[in-house]
């Protein structure tokens, strides 16, 4: 079942975005699929155009990670990169992240997220923290809110199967 409707992504004071997503999985799931590779791999593509050839993780306190996504029609490329600086098993994540050569969101961004479970359901929130409101409302006109609502769907049917 797709919780798409209960995508919320909003900003919050001035440099903030909090997104927050229902899933029918326990927290454990969800948590499993946003650290290891190839279930990465699987969900966090946006728009369908898409694959990531790189996903490669370190996935501890001081570890970092690296996304590279390729467009299927014209071959450009797209990469994020960042390091853990949290992590609590099954509720919270802590990371960095910059997107390499984008321009879009330059800098470091700082995500925080947070899986509350209830009754094997698992609410996923994730605040983003930019460097500037520049930069935070840059984020909010891109996309961000479609290319999330497709990759969450995506995570919704992995931690399904």
């Amino acid at each position: 079942m797709k919780n798409s409707q209960t995508l919320e992504l909003v900003a919050q004071g001035d440099r903030e975005i909090v997104i927050t997503r229902d899933f029918d999985a326990p927290a454990k799931l969800v948590f499993r699929a946003l650290a290891e590779p190839a279930l990465v791999r699987r969900w966090m593509l946006g728009p369908g155009d898409y694959d990531m050839p790189v996903c490669d993780i370190d996935f501890r306190v001081g570890g970092s990670y690296k996304y590279l996504w390729k467009s299927v029609k014209d071959g450009s490329e797209m990469v994020l990169a960042g390091a853990f600086r949290e992590i609590v098993p099954g509720k919270r994540i802590v990371r960095t992240e910059r997107f390499e050569a984008r321009g879009w969101s330059p800098g470091d961004s700082v995500g925080t997220v947070v899986l509350t479970e209830n009754a094997g359901k698992t609410t996923m929130q994730t605040t983003m923290l930019y460097e500037s409101k520049q930069v935070r409302d840059g984020m909010l006109k891109s996309g961000m809110k479609e290319g999330v609502a497709m990759s969450y769907d995506r995570l919704e049917e992995v931690v399904a199967a």
